[in-house]
């Protein structure tokens, strides 16, 4: 029933944020427990005989992990120039006010007082990007080339380049909340790269990309869990009432 219960507490997890950019769903992954073993397979039996199968009964099951599924979610069109979507392999790369660096998927991106490209929360973009104020117009090329185009003026001017990191095992990041991860031991050291090169996706301006939570597959994925989580409290109560047969009997 516990693990049933993380079960539950992870499908909600994901119904939640089914709107959320950049969001990776997650996934609870089980395993048996140990075994009481009353009679070993192959052992001899009173005759001499070699038994053919044991008798072992099992204790129940636990959690043996909770992983993020990294997916690429469909890409909703906004028209904003400021969001920026990948398409294919690869993180943006968030500095954090202590330094460190985090990376998400989430390109909801926004000028600051300073001109910079920000997250929601202010985090800025790294490289840092910096809009010069007299900007009518901006251009993300597929590769990561940022132009302005300066007082409307035909003539861009590059002022920045994206850079896209990605993990030899991205499942090992840890997840911090706010659509930003960081690297572990387990997800590697972080790879940078150009966009649309050597493996890291491309970069499509004025989109975003949606989470990759799937409402039908979530539903019947709940309402098998509520139906084991009930067979198992039954289980229980039947459990139990034989129990009591029984020391009644005594």
């Amino acid at each position: 029933m516990t693990a049933q219960q993380l079960n539950m507490d992870v499908i909600s997890n994901n119904l939640a944020n089914v709107n959320t950019a950049g969001f990776k769903k997650s996934r609870a992954d089980f395993q048996d427990l140990l075994y009481q073993t009353s009679r070993t397979a192959g052992s001899e039996s009173a005759e001499g005989n070699e038994v053919p199968t044991g008798i072992q009964v099992g204790l129940g099951a636990r959690a043996a992990a909770v992983q993020k599924v990294f997916t690429v979610g469909d890409l909703m069109q906004t028209g904003n120039d400021l969001d920026l979507a990948i398409e294919g392999a690869g993180f943006f790369r968030i500095e954090l006010p202590g330094g460190e660096e985090a990376f998400t998927r989430a390109g909801a991106f926004k000028k600051d007082g300073t001109g910079r490209l920000v997250t929601s929360d202010g985090y800025p973009l790294l490289p840092q990007i910096i809009i010069p104020e007299n900007t009518t117009r901006l251009t993300v090329t597929e590769d990561g080339a940022v132009n302005a185009f300066l007082d409307g003026s035909n003539l861009a001017n590059q002022i920045g380049n994206l850079e896209l990191a990605k993990f030899s095992n991205p499942a090992g990041l840890s997840a911090m909340g706010r659509s930003l991860f960081q690297e572990t031991p387990a997800s590697g050291a972080a790879v940078f790269g150009t966009p649309g090169q050597e493996g890291f996706g491309a970069i499509a301006q004025g989109f975003l990309e949606g989470s990759n939570v799937s409402v039908m597959e979530e539903m019947v994925s709940m309402i098998a869990t509520q139906r084991a989580y009930e067979i198992n409290s039954k289980a229980i109560r039947t459990a139990d009432e034989m129990l009591q047969m029984v020391n009644n009997l005594v």
